[in-house]
């Protein structure tokens, strides 16, 4: 990314008097643009970072999934990420911290996205994985999150969260092999999108998305391509699974449960929600091995030597197979 691509977007936004380019965080996926971190000076920003977008003609996807379909579902991603960061994100207190914006700018077809550099505020530490304990943190960040936004419309962003439900992976629901599974992916994804309680949900709330304090208890988080409407346990299942392997996930999965739906308790307090804890913590324990098995059912289409398809992804997908016996739409 050229400096002139940027250059003019940031300093409009932070009022500094210069700014360069330090360094390259990272490419976007199949190659829709980059993220960048940028010194400034004249201002008493020291840094930002700058998500540049600019929409591909020729995809390159590393796993080969080149469709019109998962092109036009990336360009919404970020015309998402642009609407939340516009019009949500403020709303994002310290308990479920996310970046400042200093300004979203579509120009030519591209959009600049210009943020809070986190590290520079405290949350400068990522890890690729953790040990059960050192998650509670994400897991308390996704429980204030998810309190926050209980039972409001997802206006402007995906109206189901996540990048792997159904309605937006056709081609790796084809891919599947004939199975359970994939008889039970329509009840699956009916019964998350129907439930009584809903939430706006991060939807990609993997261990590479949060950013940590030195002492480990901070946490802010990153990336809202596929934030929307949903389920909590979405986030829940899917960010322990990217960071706790199938013995960790046996072992410790009541514990980190019950972690979860204390703070959610502590977090609907927190902000004045008047929802009955009772009645919320008993349909989404209900949907937790559901979560877990509508990405599963993802993964069988998308790679089906994934990792994640372990013998606890297993035991999760045979206990929701048996909480939905006889309600199943072939």
């Amino acid at each position: 990314m050229t400096q002139k691509a940027w250059h003019g977007a940031v300093l409009r936004a932070t009022k500094a008097k210069s700014a360069k380019q330090i360094a390259i965080i990272q490419t976007l996926w199949s190659g829709y643009g980059e993220i960048v971190r940028v010194a400034l000076s004249g201002t008493d920003i020291p840094s930002c970072i700058v998500k540049y977008i600019r929409p591909m003609t020729d995809n390159d996807h590393p796993r080969g999934w080149n469709t019109d379909f998962g092109h036009q579902r990336k360009l919404k991603s970020y015309e998402i990420e642009s609407y939340w960061y516009d019009n949500w994100a403020q709303r994002c207190d310290d308990s479920c911290r996310v970046p400042n914006v200093y300004a979203v700018e579509h120009i030519e077809g591209k959009t600049m996205l210009v943020l809070e550099d986190v590290d520079a505020s405290g949350y400068p530490l990522r890890y690729s994985t953790l040990k059960p304990n050192q998650s509670l943190s994400c897991i308390r960040w996704l429980a204030y999150f998810h309190a926050l936004f209980l039972n409001e419309q997802p206006e402007g962003l995906w109206s189901v969260g996540s990048y792997w439900h159904l309605a937006t992976r056709p081609d790796e629901f084809k891919a599947m092999s004939a199975g359970p599974i994939k008889d039970a992916a329509i009840t699956l994804d009916k019964i998350l999108n129907k439930c009584r309680y809903q939430t706006v949900i991060h939807g990609d709330a993997k261990l590479a998305n949060f950013c940590f304090s030195k002492n480990g208890n901070g946490i802010a988080a990153v990336d809202f391509q596929y934030v929307g409407g949903g389920c909590g346990m979405k986030d829940l299942a899917y960010f322990i699974g990217s960071c706790l392997d199938a013995k960790q996930c046996h072992d410790y999965e009541a514990q980190l449960l019950d972690y979860y739906f204390y703070e959610l308790r502590s977090a609907l307090r927190h902000y004045d929600k008047h929802i009955d804890a009772d009645k919320l913590e008993l349909e989404w324990r209900e949907l937790y091995a559901i979560a877990w098995t509508d990405f599963t059912r993802f993964l069988l289409g998308w790679m089906p030597n994934h990792r994640k398809l372990n013998s606890y992804t297993k035991a999760k997908a045979d206990q929701a197979l048996q909480q939905i016996e006889g309600t199943i739409n072939y």
